[in-house]
């Protein structure tokens, strides 16, 4: 594959049937090997870049994936499809009252897959030493703001002490490296982003700052109102030095660089810049919603219904194909940058982060 640096793919093959084994390839030659599942859409904040005051309209039960439909599609993404990597998403996963259960089934798959939970943090602090030992390998928290004020303003819910409690039990319970994921707001991110910094190197904890994306359900995203990658590079090096990390970032997501206070290198932060700088060329990764849907890019038009395939009775073959077709018609990039970009119908609460 020929790529041009991690934008998009240079090179396509011919659009037709998927291979039928083998890696879980597209037609650029990217292996997606890492699996996003959203178990639910039903979260218990209101971040205002994400979702409405007053919620969304939430999935019907019935129409999301019993707890033995989704075990059995994780058994053929492992088995058949070479997936090496589960995170599990929400909404917020931690509503999900058999999360513990679904981890340990998950980490009796052979050959095991890494697995990793993002959540916003709130019920953690109850729960973290039961997920580790269920089999989480890691966890990433949502955390925007140490301020109280803000984040009462940004999540629309006095829960800061809550994230903070839960973040402790994650790192008291083994789930390293914790990870605390920011998505920063375009007035106070600047302040934001050099104190949460400060708090994740004081705490141990790894800060990935991640650039707000065209995924909220009001459709309000403008570019020249988020803070881009340059911006918020600027607003660190207002207080500690910056280099870039000189070890090779492969398909992470994030662009790593190195903090300096004075000569002491005291820790990283990392840059997840998917709007001005897309690293579509590099992307490992294939989505499975709530309801049974595989997305092959966040930012996807059009969905593979595996949940009616289950119903009618599909065997894994049949499953296996669909998904493998799925992930085949991959665009070259997310084309947030393209004049004719349409967003996604679905929020990201509902796609899975």
């Amino acid at each position: 594959m020929t790529v041009v640096s991690l934008g998009v793919p240079s090179v396509q093959r011919p659009l037709g049937p998927a291979p039928a084994d083998g890696p879980l390839v597209d037609t650029f030659g990217r292996v997606a090997t890492d699996l996003r599942v959203s178990l639910t859409d039903l979260c218990n904040l209101r971040c205002t870049y994400c979702m409405p005051a007053a919620g969304l309209d939430w999935m019907p039960a019935e129409q999301k994936l019993h707890r033995d439909e989704l075990l059995r599609l994780l058994g053929i993404a492992v088995t058949r499809l070479g997936i090496t990597s589960i995170r599990f998403t929400g909404g917020e996963p931690l509503v999900v009252p058999y999360l513990e259960e679904l981890v340990a089934a998950t980490a009796q798959l052979r050959p095991r897959p890494e697995i990793t939970l993002t959540t916003n943090g709130v019920g953690l602090a109850r729960r973290a030493a039961a997920l580790k030992t269920a089999g989480l390998d890691r966890i990433n928290v949502s955390l925007d703001t140490v301020d109280p004020a803000r984040f009462a303003a940004i999540t629309r819910r006095d829960r800061l002490d809550d994230v903070l409690a839960g973040l402790r039990a994650a790192r008291d319970a083994g789930l390293s490296p914790v990870k605390v994921n920011a998505v920063l707001d375009p007035v106070s991110g600047p302040d934001d982003a050099v104190e949460l910094l400060r708090f994740c190197l004081d705490h141990g904890y790894q800060l990935r700052i991640i650039e707000q994306m065209p995924l909220d359900a009001d459709h309000t995203w403008r570019r020249n109102h988020v803070l881009n990658a340059d911006a918020i590079l600027a607003a660190l090096r207002r207080r500690f030095a910056l280099q870039p990390d000189p070890a090779p970032r492969g398909s992470a997501p994030a662009q790593l660089w190195q903090v300096f206070e004075g000569t002491a290198l005291v820790g990283q932060v990392g840059i997840i810049a998917s709007v001005s700088e897309a690293f579509c060329a590099a992307c490992d990764r294939s989505r499975l919603t709530a309801d049974g849907q595989v997305r092959n890019c966040l930012f996807a038009q059009d969905e593979t219904d595996l949940k009616t395939l289950l119903s009618s009775g599909a065997d894994d073959a049949a499953l296996e194909a669909a998904w493998r077709q799925a992930m085949w018609s991959k665009a070259a990039g997310h084309g947030i940058n393209d004049p004719d970009f349409v967003q996604p119908a679905r929020p990201m609460s509902a796609i899975g982060g």
